[in-house]
């Protein structure tokens, strides 16, 4: 299949996504908005170009915070999730699981109250537009340690609204390994939250059955280093343990993988491991959830039949409940027509 028809088709099917922060699907456009907002001039395209130059995880990870820095208010959150909806239109996602980070915001002065009113509304705004539906776990943080976590839990039982389902552990893996947060997750787990973590992204296996051990997780972000240990990996294909996997961000990262032909997915595909593809931070990583499933067909051989149990997978991974998910997996089947 040429690339154009491939684009083509495969935006006509129905997708979910459920490994992508919101910070990260903004647009070029909505950061101009901000930092003209923010600073009274106009931000160039070479600057613009200059804050996207990175070429490491340090690199990524301050652009990520200086795009962070230009939020004066909550109601900056709109562009946010404006530019999200246009995301899922044009990369044909039916069905979204997103992380939001607060730490960084409320560092700033931010009212979470007043976060989570603009989130309700604006996940509201996206279901009535396009019938899409997106919900958020909140990210409690390892980067900023266990006292932090634990009072994002708090910060998010105390304001709960409509799409937020469970929380999720992200930041640099290095720092906050993820055997130290097992106390804040064993309070969502009683409290009855959805639980994942990021793991095995670019730290040993260990990681990962550290997050499944201690932190109870239902899901495996990334998890790519599991390709280490062959018990890990038969055990999360026997229990069909799903893993959020981003090959443009773990090529990005350079710890496991160094190019997309040689990417553990399809090794986990084949062992029979429930595995997603998603996109991590499209803007950082100058890609789309479109882009990833051609690179599995370009790079990792993939043929379209398997392209289409990997789009079903994202939908048996998801937290829909069992009658949805069945709904939303019928609707492969009607819009697939190869």
């Amino acid at each position: 299949m040429k690339k154009s028809e491939f684009y083509s088709y495969f935006k006509s099917i129905p997708k979910a996504e459920i490994h992508i922060h919101i910070e990260a699907v903004i647009s070029r456009n909505s950061i101009k908005k901000l930092y003209l907002k923010k600073n009274g001039k106009k931000f160039t395209d070479k600057a613009l170009n200059e804050l996207f130059s990175y070429s490491d995880l340090n690199g990524f990870i301050a652009a990520f915070l200086q795009v962070q820095d230009l939020f004066t208010e909550v109601s900056d959150f709109d562009l946010v999730f404006d530019d999200l909806k246009n995301y899922l239109l044009r990369n044909g996602v039916t069905h979204c699981e997103a992380f939001f980070a607060p730490s960084a915001f409320i560092k700033k002065g931010f009212s979470y109250a007043e976060m989570a009113a603009n989130f309700e509304k604006n996940l509201q705004k996206i279901k009535d537009e396009t019938g899409i539906t997106v919900w958020l776990l909140g990210d409690v943080s390892r980067t900023f340690g266990l006292e932090n976590a634990e009072n994002n839990f708090k910060m998010f039982q105390a304001n709960p609204f409509k799409g937020f389902i469970g929380i999720g552990l992200g930041g640099a893996e290095s720092k906050g390994p993820s055997k130290d947060f097992g106390p804040v997750f064993d309070k969502a787990h009683k409290a009855g939250f959805h639980a994942v973590a990021h793991a095995g992204e670019d730290q040993s296996a260990q990681s990962i059955w550290d997050a499944l051990e201690i932190c109870h997780a239902e899901r495996i972000g990334h998890g790519i280093s599991a390709i280490e240990d062959e018990k890990l990996m038969e055990l999360c294909a026997e229990k069909q343990i799903p893993f959020e996997v981003a090959p443009t961000s773990n090529v990005f990262t350079k710890k496991f993988v160094q190019k997309l032909s040689e990417h553990p997915f399809r090794p986990f595909f084949d062992k029979g491991m429930l595995v997603t593809v998603n996109t991590d931070d499209p803007l950082f990583f100058g890609v789309e959830l479109l882009d990833e499933y051609w690179n599995l067909y370009k790079e990792m051989n993939f043929t379209e039949e398997e392209l289409k149990k990997v789009i079903i997978n994202s939908f048996k991974a998801s937290f829909l409940k069992e009658e949805e998910k069945s709904a939303a997996i019928e609707a492969v089947e009607k819009a697939w027509t190869l």
